[in-house]
């Protein structure tokens, strides 16, 4: 079991772990993992304990800045938390369609009132951590699960962080008029994209239409689609564990 420190950065708290003294510290690459919506802010945390991780790398996990209350989703004594409000009724309306091109396509157009303001508090606690931690160049990867997997995508489009590595775990495609035009940025960037085929909650379909768009954009992809549903399970640990390999 590692051991792990909390710091409140940039109005955020962040659970460090791993590097050379279990709580961050060394000069190894950071990995910046975003939980989902409805989930505690260390949903993800156990991640750094199961992936295959060069010696020395260090993992920030972020609490998104919304508070939705304990047990939204999960048992009553964790505070679930949000990056941005979801309009969760309509978000069903939308979905329990045929999916047919037209439904998805209004899901694509979403630019979710929030995302902005979570992203630029987001990109200064970021910045502020590779600060901290003096994290070397070409060293920063991002990532996360589902509402944490898109404000990672949206982080790098359109921001300016360099990241050397992108983790986009059961997301989907977001303000596609906008997001589109500026996936020229991940070409030649290595990014793992994973989605459950019979995911309930966000279409296998966006996420396919999403990876022949990073395709097309020359991004190094790893599409890893699996039979199950809005989960993390080990073909996609095997993945990123890959993408982390070459940070060694």
């Amino acid at each position: 079991m590692r051991t792990s420190t909390a710091r409140e950065i940039a109005g955020l708290r962040v659970v460090l772990t791993g590097g050379t003294d279990g709580k961050g510290g060394g000069q190894g690459p950071l990995v910046v993992l975003l939980h989902g919506f409805g989930a505690p802010g260390t949903d993800l945390v156990p991640l750094s304990q199961v992936l295959a991780a060069p010696a020395g790398t260090r993992f920030a996990f972020p609490h998104a800045p919304l508070s939705l209350g304990g047990g939204f989703g999960g048992p009553p004594h964790l505070d679930s938390r949000a990056w941005w409000m979801i309009d969760l009724a309509r978000m069903d309306r939308l979905l329990q369609g045929s999916r047919s091109p037209a439904d998805l396509a209004v899901l694509t157009q979403e630019d979710p009132p929030g995302m902005a303001k979570a992203r630029t508090q987001l990109v200064a606690a970021i910045e502020e951590l590779v600060s901290q931690l003096q994290v070397p160049p070409n060293k920063l990867i991002l990532g996360g699960f589902s509402q944490g997997a898109m404000l990672s995508l949206d982080v790098a489009l359109r921001s300016p962080l360099p990241l050397a590595g992108l983790l986009l775990m059961s997301g989907t495609y977001l303000c596609k008029a906008i997001w589109q035009p500026l996936l020229s940025r991940c070409a030649g960037l290595p990014v793992v994209q994973s989605h459950g085929s019979q995911d309930a909650i966000l279409p296998v379909e966006l996420a396919r239409m999403l990876r022949e768009d990073l395709r097309a954009a020359g991004a190094t992809l790893d599409f890893v689609e699996f039979s199950g549903g809005h989960e993390i399970p080990p073909p996609v640990l095997t993945a990123v564990s890959r993408l982390l390999a070459r940070f060694a």
